[in-house]
């Protein structure tokens, strides 16, 4: 069966981005940052994102590009006969339906609130109604389940529709009006009274509060921060290049995908700090921020309701364009390892993935009684695939570019520097085989403490 591919580069971008960018980079970007001391974490997370997100990332691209595979069957293609590197695909395949079973719950809650927002629920509510709101949408299994299932049935009506047609279009289209959308919501932010003590934490660098925190600190957020940021280690990212032609050298496309994922990132707090100095709401507000901060900022704005809706349209597009990538992923798997078509491969994971979501689903109703260690069912599959899943596939990318029992350097340089633009250089080679290991290392030990 031909492979099919993406129409263009431009879909190939901001599909490689839309799956990147996600419900981390608009609210966990923006909280960190608050809680790191602004300017200066920002700062450190640019230096992570380079030194580790980028060549990470190359590789991902450059093992599906090789390999013409799903992430499933990858490393048969490139590994040498009587290797093992191959069940790192059925793990990687395992870690995007492990992802989807909590994150589809999150995007089942932005599309709640935009609704909730649009029909005006949360008009005249106090901070205190608000955060009833929340804990009520949570406590209700009904509706919990519903919202998820239509946001299942939604991505893989999508990704059956074809790759061109289906996921490519739909992502350019909504990714386009997401970077718009901030963009009107960041300069209106911007011109609040009071805004500007807002874009000052976020922009100044503020070293003494850096120190206050503890650099050691800040260093290991920001590193954490730059590495998940990009969705590396299932393969998420290898099932794009397995998509695209040979005109581009891979290392340029990563510097393009990481720059559309940080604009998103950085753009989220130009929306948020203004917003949250203006109206004297504490920017520490961690994972409530959005849920019941930001509600609260909207309800005191002159137009709040339309701009409450527009910003959770922006945010279920930022999730949904996740959701979509990782299901491509999950699709390709599953007609690489049974040889079913598209749309059967849809038909039957629509219903596996809204079985698979329920646990979660329930975890905050019915199941609330389910904790282990002090987690919840959401928190242990995160905790799972965060911690787990990602830095070690991480890993064993990273270690097959480069060691000679795997795919090795060489092969994956030259991989990576067909086509024209930024290209890996030799004097990588030592940096990428013996320093990035261990850093993805020591961030899967700190996220195990």
């Amino acid at each position: 069966m031909e492979r099919e591919k993406l129409g263009s580069r431009l879909g190939f971008l901001l599909l490689s981005a839309g799956c990147a960018i996600g419900i981390g980079n608009v609210w966990k970007f923006p909280y960190m940052a608050g809680q790191y001391g602004g300017g200066a974490f920002v700062l450190v997370y640019l230096f992570f994102l380079i030194i580790m997100g980028v060549p990470v990332l190359t590789m991902e691209f450059a093992l599906g590009r090789a390999s013409q595979k799903s992430p499933v069957k990858l490393y048969q293609q490139l590994e040498k006969p009587g290797q093992k590197w191959h069940i790192h695909g059925y793990a990687a395949m395992i870690g995007n339906y492990l992802l989807m079973m909590f994150y589809t719950i999150v995007s089942g809650w932005m599309v709640q609130y935009f609704v909730r927002i649009a029909k005006g629920d949360f008009e005249g509510a106090d901070a205190a109604k608000v955060k009833e709101i929340f804990a009520g949408m949570k406590a209700e299994p009904v509706s919990m389940v519903v919202y998820t299932a239509i946001v299942i049935i939604l991505g893989f009506l999508v990704c059956s529709i074809g790759l061109q047609k289906g996921l490519e279009r739909v992502t350019k289209v909504m990714m386009i009006a997401l970077l718009v959308i901030m963009v009107v919501l960041a300069i209106n932010s911007a011109t609040m009274d009071g805004g500007a003590e807002g874009l000052k934490f976020y922009l100044v660098p503020d070293f003494q509060r850096m120190a206050d925190i503890g650099i050691g600190e800040v260093i290991v957020g920001a590193m954490n921060q730059a590495f998940f940021t990009l969705s590396l280690g299932i393969g998420s990212m290898a099932i794009f290049g397995s998509y695209i032609n040979r005109d581009r050298a891979l290392m340029g496309e990563a510097v393009s995908v990481a720059s559309l994922d940080t604009f998103v990132a950085f753009t989220s707090g130009l929306i948020i700090f203004p917003a949250c100095f203006a109206y004297g709401v504490d920017v520490n507000a961690g994972p409530d921020l959005i849920f019941i901060t930001l509600p609260n900022i909207f309800n005191n704005m002159a137009m709040g309701r339309v701009w409450g809706t527009l910003f959770f349209v922006f945010l279920t597009f930022a999730a949904f364009s996740t959701v979509l990538g990782v299901f491509e992923n999950i699709i390709s798997c599953n007609m690489d390892l049974f040889g079913w078509s598209r749309k059967k491969t849809c038909l039957i994971n629509t219903f596996l993935m809204i079985i698979l979501s329920l646990p979660c689903a329930l975890g905050f109703n019915v199941l609330d009684d389910v904790v282990v260690a002090g987690k919840n069912i959401m928190d242990m599959e995160d905790f799972a695939v965060s911690n787990i899943l990602l830095p070690l596939g991480s890993l064993c990318f990273v270690l097959f570019c480069t060691l000679r029992y795997g795919f090795g350097f060489d092969k994956f340089m030259e991989e990576a520097n067909t086509g024209k633009g930024l290209k890996v250089k030799k004097w990588m080679k030592p940096y990428m085989t013996y320093v990035l290991p261990i850093i993805v290392l020591v961030i899967f030990i700190m996220g195990l403490i």
